[in-house]
């Protein structure tokens, strides 16, 4: 998976590049610019109840930006700090979990089930996903492993969003979410269980 990462490294800093450059220059900081981008999700998450989906899709995208943007700008600035890093990771997850239970309330109000429940699991696989990095790289254990992270999650649940007039695109998007998170959720244990069965 190192190349994996790899590529999407490349991406990261083929988008955000130009858009340092500016940053750099200017007084915003890399906290900042993640508080930014939670105050952009809660955005995302108001429009999902409103059921302005397609406005949504574009917000989490928005704000998926944002989230590439604040590391970014921390290393091409000398400004890592290991709080910056905790509160990002920190917002992370609280801005997955608005969408989801965004979604979630939707989709309750509607009496969708099956949708409900996708919702449901997909936040408890992608908060597990995060979960198992943190505590192995709290061991010491670099963990590179991983098919289906945030990244991928933002963008998939964006598509399902902009998708979302046509015919059960949202289920297939938060079907996609879920079942690719809890096999990243599985091949991140396997491979913690191969790094410290020695």
């Amino acid at each position: 998976m190192t190349k994996l990462d790899s590529v999407r490294k490349a991406i990261a800093e083929h988008i955000t590049g130009p858009i340092i450059g500016i940053l750099s220059k200017t007084p915003l900081t890399p906290n900042i610019i993640t508080w930014t981008g939670l105050c952009i999700t809660i955005i995302a998450g108001v429009l999902v109840v409103r059921e302005y989906f397609i406005a949504a899709g574009i917000v989490v995208l928005a704000a998926g930006l944002f989230d590439m943007l604040d590391g970014a700008l921390a290393r091409a600035t000398g400004q890592t700090t290991r709080f910056g890093a905790i509160l990002d990771s920190t917002l992370d997850r609280l801005s997955e979990a608005i969408l989801l239970i965004t979604l979630l309330a939707v989709f309750v109000k509607y009496g969708q089930v099956a949708e409900s429940i996708l919702s449901a699991v997909a936040l408890v696989g992608s908060l597990l996903v995060s979960y198992i990095r943190a505590r192995m790289e709290g061991l010491g254990i670099e963990c590179k492993a991983g098919l289906f992270t945030r990244p991928e999650r933002v963008i998939i649940l964006a598509l399902g969003l902009l998708l979302s007039r046509f015919d059960n695109a949202l289920l297939i998007a938060l079907a996609v979410i879920t079942f690719f998170s809890w096999v990243t959720v599985i091949e991140r244990m396997v491979y913690a269980w191969r790094q410290t069965k020695s």
